[in-house]
């Protein structure tokens, strides 16, 4: 970067599913995009790697030749309690899995083909907004823009300056979790993904790219202090306490020495909106894995945001209207997929409400197919 501060029409702060969306559609428009990642690509993340087929069309637009990657298509939803109790049903919709080291990857060479300047290894320190434009500072220099998109995930240093209210809040049962993730290789079957509960938790199992598998599992950090900040401690006392997760640590491959681990994650409310910053994907909400349709949700919002940016692109509305219109869109899009997420992490976070419920949902797989709505988009 220059020393002087270089203007851009767009700036995106967070490298992910939903920032690279958006900087891919309005790069190909003729618009300057610039796009800050603090990670250097490639990279990987914790995420439970699977995406509603409600998205699929949308990545294809984008330029990701999915039908060629010939990825694993989830069909079948296996869901257990602690005590190994299962139910299986036909997923409404159904998804697909693929690692975020790839679909991040080939997105993030999708726009930098269509124009976007990517700053990868890039740390954003401060954002200020004066005069309608945003002086964006990072450990690399000066940047401006006329509209600025966060979306840097589930926690940053912005929402810690900005003083947003999640991370104000003290520890509750929806705000101090933890994220671990493996890649293993395993005959879990490639249609199907599996949701096995433990206590004060819940592991994701589902098929990605090149007959791996991903394990992805949520849990409170108080689970993990109790076990004296021992990963393999814990999932021996607490997850093994499922047979099904027993059995499949046992006999799986694990293809990395660690796992990728990620803490302080909080599901409280937030806002889509912060100083005059549209803020997309897991920076605007986060569902709970369970609920098995973050991936998506970061791609609809950047859906939800572009149009109304290109409204204010083209002076059809003003700044103040596009952030209540993209606000009040997000909102009712997804607010009731957020509701849903919360009261089913409750249920599911308790052994024996969790053992109850199964047992009493299994002989009514309508009330579980409705379940599954409540946390799922349309095509």
């Amino acid at each position: 970067m220059n020393n002087g501060p270089s203007y851009f029409d767009l700036a995106i702060i967070g490298g992910g599913l939903a920032g690279l969306a958006t900087a891919i559609q309005f790069g190909r428009d003729g618009f300057r995009v610039v796009l800050f990642e603090k990670e250097f690509y490639p990279f990987h993340k914790v995420c439970g790697e699977y995406i509603s087929l409600e998205s699929m069309e949308f990545l294809v637009d984008l330029g990701l030749p999915l039908n060629e990657w010939q990825l694993p298509v989830m069909n079948t939803l296996q869901l257990s309690a602690p005590n190994g109790n299962m139910l299986q049903e036909k997923l409404p919709l159904g998804g697909f899995g693929v690692s975020r080291y790839r679909i991040d990857t080939a997105l993030m060479r999708i726009a930098k083909d269509n124009g976007v300047e990517v700053h990868d290894g890039t740390k954003v320190q401060e954002v200020d907004f004066s005069d309608n434009v945003f002086s964006i500072t990072t450990d690399k220099g000066m940047t401006e823009a006329k509209v600025c998109c966060g979306a840097f995930g589930k926690r940053s240093n912005l929402d810690i300056k900005w003083k947003r209210s999640f991370i104000e809040q003290k520890h509750t049962a929806l705000n101090n979790f933890i994220g671990v993730k493996y890649h293993v290789t395993h005959d879990h079957p490639l249609n199907m993904i599996s949701l096995h509960n433990f206590k004060d938790g819940y592991c994701g199992i589902a098929a990605i790219e090149d007959n791996k598998i991903n394990i992805c599992y949520l849990t409170t950090a108080q689970n993990l202090r109790d076990h004296g900040n021992n990963l393999q401690k814990m999932e021996q006392n607490v997850l093994f306490k499922n047979p099904h997760l027993e059995k499949i640590f046992g006999s799986a491959e694990f293809l990395n020495e660690k796992p990728l681990t990620i803490s302080q994650i909080s599901f409280d409310k937030k806002e889509q909106v912060n100083a005059h910053v549209l803020l997309l994907g897991d920076a605007a909400g986060l569902i709970t894995p369970l609920c098995g349709n973050g991936m998506s949700m970061a791609l609809q919002s950047s859906r939800i945001a572009v149009k109304y940016i290109r409204q204010y692109f083209a002076d059809i509305i003003d700044r103040n209207v596009m952030e209540l219109l993209y606000a009040k869109e997000w909102k009712t899009s997804f607010a009731s997929r957020l509701k849903a997420g919360r009261i089913i992490q409750g249920i599911f976070g308790k052994p024996w409400l969790t053992n109850t419920m199964i047992s009493f949902i299994k002989p009514f797989p309508s009330i579980t197919r409705y379940i599954i709505r409540q946390t799922h988009g349309r095509v």
